[in-house]
């Protein structure tokens, strides 16, 4: 197999990188992945909350659930 060929090797790459993570309630996050697990629940730092293209919050430190996650692609 290539390298990073699998969903966690490509998440592992993207560690400590900046990353948006769109959930299913239309929200999405943008920080750094910081650690994740086999359920794809993540943990994101310097993290900020965007609805309808605009910064709603900054959080820090957000844990997200992966059962509400559609989406997680580099920024």
């Amino acid at each position: 197999m290539e390298e990073n060929s699998r969903p966690l090797d490509t998440l592992n790459a993207a560690r400590n990188k900046t990353v948006m993570v769109d959930l299913k309630n239309g929200i999405r996050y943008v920080g750094k992945l910081k650690a994740f697990d086999i359920h794809i629940n993540v943990v994101l730092e310097e993290a900020e909350e965007h609805k309808d293209g605009e910064v709603q919050r900054k959080l820090g430190t957000a844990f997200i659930r992966g059962d509400t996650i559609i989406v997680i692609s580099p920024a």
